[in-house]
């Protein structure tokens, strides 16, 4: 059910304040009811006997039986428990063994199926090997390629680890843990640039937690030199963003000095150009999590930066130096901390990521917002501009600035969230997805391939069960028609299949809405059946009332989903599902106000 709430009586085992459920609040009630598997009963009795509701007509609103006043997915689910019908109990008929013969019916003869079908079975697929990913840890992953075509990533504390093809990882540095390793930045033997332990002590001084290397990121400049953008900090506030240049990938780094810094000492507060004020947290930039980039015109410079604080920001820099650029006007704005692209007031949003795409004209500003750690409901969000340095808007606020026009005090409503924490439930006969569950993914980077005109983000992702452990991985990303990014279901797995005939679509999908919140725990996926003739029906155990279509562009990739009205624009795929250890049929898709749907094919066979 979706739009209103259910209005019932007040239920005691419900223990709702309002004598309401929400869509949202039936869901997570389904979830967190469990029940001893011999005092349930059978999946397809449970099956039935939903069926047997829905023909009902004393079913109101399509969940709540209006005789108990109980919703029915609850009033089902016990082995023992009888249709409270004034006519007699409609479940009495119901056996195993009449549920299974009933399927047998069903199957021959009907399309909207109560049993998993596999989309895409009977297509003829050539099958790729199998992809073997390897994990490696690199907290806030920024992606770069060396002189010798191998793809890095730096993140936090220096930690670093390289690949080929991002499937086959190896790590190259672990986290710093005071123990320097060839990213760390040395001395310039120009005496008057600050030396590495003199910004180490300028950090130091509102210390609050011990020195930390926060995100870096790693530019190869036109001159084949390595620009390493790297920051300190010591708290959330007395940071510094630096620059150290080498000629080749393993070093060493010379320190160019520091280009920005934040904090509030007492004797070196003030902004940078010296006359606008003290530091203020609702107003300025922490100085941390910078990403350089090059302009469209290859030519302009730019570095992104802010974590939580004031903002995120944007400054010029010298192609030449790396540097700050004399003399820019953007670079004066805000005390000299450059221009505010995001205005915020200290709410979670950091690591700031922009490219531009000569596909759309557009550049692309991506930021995560939640916290962190596993249960921080860290998220991916992207905004876009027609200029590099703003303004920004995003799919639901077209032509705003967000600069200016931001309510931070709800800023989930803000960003085109592409992907948050997710888990795709198991349906009959597929393995246990217990522990696969996928939490706070987020600080990603973004590699175009130019060549071959594909995108990649690259972002750390942690797991449920698995504590703050997080790896890095990789998925593609796909422009849909209306200019937003969009990205896979599934890691990235060197599948090239991405062209399908209308056949490839029936069957049984899980699909996933990541909505807007900060989700600190999994959304999970639902079961649909999408039928031979575009339309798309509830999966019998969901018994939900979302209903739609589907329908593939005339290229074989587009997709089209409308579900409950809302119409979702993106791409059909053929993934590798870890979990099933199979290549399944997939979806990425985006409503008009940014909402992201994954779908997931049935697979198991």
């Amino acid at each position: 059910m979706t739009g209103s709430a259910v209005i019932m009586k007040p239920c005691p085992r419900c223990d709702t304040e309002n004598g309401f459920l929400r869509p949202e609040e039936i869901a997570q009630r389904l979830k967190e009811t469990h029940i001893d598997p011999s005092l349930a009963a059978e999946e397809d009795v449970y099956i039935k006997r939903l069926e047997e509701c829905e023909k009902c007509d004393s079913l109101k609103e399509k969940v709540l039986c209006s005789h108990c006043g109980c919703f029915v997915m609850f009033r089902a689910r016990p082995g023992k428990s009888r249709c409270p019908h004034p006519g007699g109990n409609k479940w009495a008929r119901i056996t195993p063994l009449a549920v299974s013969f009933l399927f047998t019916v069903v199957f021959a003869s009907c399309a909207v199926q109560s049993k998993p079908v596999i989309p895409g079975a009977k297509e003829n697929y050539k099958v790729p090997p199998a992809p073997e990913f390897s994990a490696v840890s690199v907290h806030d992953p920024s992606v770069f390629l060396s002189e010798n075509k191998e793809f890095y990533v730096i993140g936090s504390h220096l930690a670093s680890a390289k690949t080929t093809d991002f499937i086959n990882w190896q790590q190259v540095t672990k986290d710093w843990n005071n123990k320097p390793n060839m990213f760390y930045p040395q001395d310039n033997k120009d005496q008057a640039i600050q030396t590495v332990q003199s910004q180490i002590t300028d950090v130091m001084r509102g210390a609050k937690n011990a020195l930390g290397f926060f995100a870096s990121d790693i530019h190869r400049m036109p001159n084949g030199k390595f620009y390493h953008y790297y920051c300190l900090t010591s708290s959330w506030y007395c940071s510094v963003i630096g620059l150290a240049i080498a000629d080749n990938i393993e070093g060493p780094y010379i320190t160019q000095g520091l280009i920005v810094r934040s904090g509030e000492a007492a004797d070196n507060s003030m902004t940078p150009d010296g006359k606008t004020g003290r530091w203020s947290i609702a107003a300025h930039p922490n100085c941390i999590d910078p990403q350089v980039f090059f302009g469209r015109d290859n030519k302009t410079l730019y570095m992104v930066y802010g974590s939580w604080s004031g903002g995120i920001f944007i400054l010029e820099l010298d192609p030449d130096t790396g540097m700050l650029k004399a003399g820019s006007a953007v670079n004066e704005e805000n005390g000299g901390y450059g221009r505010k692209l995001i205005r915020n007031s200290h709410s979670s949003i950091e690591g700031p990521y922009i490219i531009y795409s000569s596909q759309t004209q557009y550049y692309y500003l991506f930021v995560s917002y939640g916290g962190l750690a596993a249960n921080g409901g860290y998220n991916i969000r992207v905004f876009r501009s027609r200029n590099a340095d703003g303004p920004y808007e995003d799919a639901s606020h077209p032509g705003s600035d967000m600069g200016k026009e931001m309510d931070y005090s709800a800023h989930y409503n803000y960003g085109v969230k592409i992907m948050g924490g997710y888990k795709f439930n198991s349906l009959p006969g597929e393995p246990d997805r217990a522990g696969t569950g996928f939490l706070s993914p987020g600080h990603n980077s973004v590699y175009h391939d130019s060549s071959v005109g594909r995108y990649f983000l690259v972002c750390h992702q942690r797991f449920e069960g698995r504590g703050e452990y997080h790896e890095v991985h990789v998925r593609e990303m796909f422009l849909n028609e209306d200019g937003w990014f969009i990205a896979s279901p599934f890691r990235y797995d060197a599948g090239d299949v991405r062209s399908f005939k209308d056949s490839a679509i029936p069957g049984t999908w899980k699909l996933i809405n990541h909505g807007k919140l900060n989700n600190t725990a999994v959304s999970v996926s639902g079961a649909f059946q999408f039928t031979d003739n575009g339309r798309i029906k509830s999966f019998k155990t969901e018994m939900s009332s979302a209903e739609g279509t589907w329908s593939l562009g005339s290229d074989g990739k587009i997709a089209n989903i409308v579900i409950n009205g809302i119409l979702y624009k993106g791409v059909f795929l053929r993934c590798y599902d870890e979990d099933q250890k199979q290549w399944v049929q997939a979806f990425t898709a985006l409503s008009d106000d940014g909402i992201a749907l994954w779908g997931a094919g049935y697979g198991w066979r």
